[in-house]
């Protein structure tokens, strides 16, 4: 049975996209066939994943949403690319922000994507989408298409208040439109252990949040290692295969995959 998993934070650099593509990446070399998509106009993960000029690829997440939009037929693989580490991924560019501010007037505009996702669930073991750090159309399209809620957030105080709003639209999502909906978990990232400071947020979400939703059992630490994985293409298995972050996201793999019993 295919799991959907929507990365999900309205923050900026809490290493959702990070997340996102060493999960993926985890879980394919777990031996699951695995999809990554990318519902972000930033074109971060292509980027992660190697594609030099997102802007320039033909084919993307919003030229396949707008295909479901005008019931257009979508050709088996299409817009889906191959990455040499085991998984596929269809990414998505600036287009896409074009189509957020269009889907105001599209009918059932929140199942857009759950509809071409539908189609592909045969194919996968794991669909993972990695969204905007906001919680706009697209985003609560890729809530609507999830299973599974996956949330990063960064150990600083800040973050900890956008939190509160995350879950709060999560439940609303639920309630409306999706209500198979669940969160997976919260993970805590750029920990710095060392720092009473890292100590005392992780406490404090532990405190709120720990009786109603899960907090994964391992954190990912603060690291140089895991922000120049960007500009190499690879994942942090490949680019710094004994360090501490790539033992944390493994670690995360295992907790997600016993969540399949």
């Amino acid at each position: 049975m295919c799991r959907v998993i929507t990365v999900a934070s309205q923050k900026g650099g809490v290493a959702k996209t990070t997340t996102c593509i060493n999960l993926g990446i985890g879980l394919a070399r777990a031996g699951k066939k695995v999809l990554l998509v990318e519902a972000d106009a930033q074109g971060n993960m292509a980027a992660s994943l190697g594609i030099q000029e997102p802007d320039e690829l033909d084919v993307t997440l919003a030229s396949i949403m707008e295909k479901v939009i005008d019931d257009v037929d979508i050709q088996p693989g299409e817009g889906i690319l191959h990455h040499e580490e085991g998984i596929d991924f269809v990414p998505a560019n600036i287009e896409l922000a074009g189509l957020e501010a269009a889907l105001v007037n599209v009918m059932s505009r929140e199942t857009v994507l759950r509809q071409y996702l539908d189609t592909l669930r045969g194919q996968y073991d794991y669909i993972l989408i990695d969204t905007m750090p906001s919680l706009g159309m697209i985003t609560i399209d890729a809530l609507v298409a999830a299973d599974r809620v996956l949330i990063p957030v960064e150990a600083a105080y800040l973050p900890i208040k956008g939190l509160q709003q995350l879950i709060k639209t999560i439940g609303r999502v639920r309630r409306k439109l999706n209500p198979g909906l669940e969160i997976l978990g919260i993970l805590l990232t750029k920990v710095d252990r060392r720092a009473n400071f890292a100590r005392d947020i992780s406490a404090r979400i532990r405190e709120a949040y720990g009786e109603q939703v899960r907090i994964f059992e391992e954190c990912i630490p603060l690291s140089i290692r895991a922000a120049e994985t960007t500009a190499e293409g690879k994942s942090i298995y490949r680019y710094d295969p004994k360090g501490t972050v790539a033992a944390g996201y493994g670690s995360l793999t295992k907790e997600v995959l016993a969540d399949e019993g």
